[in-house]
C-alpha cells in the first residue's frame, strides 16, 4: 500500500517538475543567447529598432 501511494504521489508531481525545469532551462538559454547576441552585433543600428 505505502508503494501505491508514493507511486501516485510521483506520477502527479513528474509532470510538474518537468515542465517547470524546462521553462527555467529556457528562460536560462533565451537570456544567455540574448546577451551574446547583443555582445556580437554591438554597434549595429538594428540593436536601436529592437525594443
Amino acid at each position: 500500500m505505502p508503494g501505491a501511494i508514493a507511486m501516485i504521489i510521483a506520477l502527479l508531481l513528474f509532470p510538474v517538475v518537468a515542465l517547470m525545469g524546462s521553462a527555467v532551462l529556457a528562460a536560462l538559454l533565451g537570456s544567455v543567447l540574448n546577451k551574446d547576441a547583443e555582445v556580437r552585433n554591438e554597434g549595429s543600428e538594428l540593436l536601436d529598432l529592437n525594443v
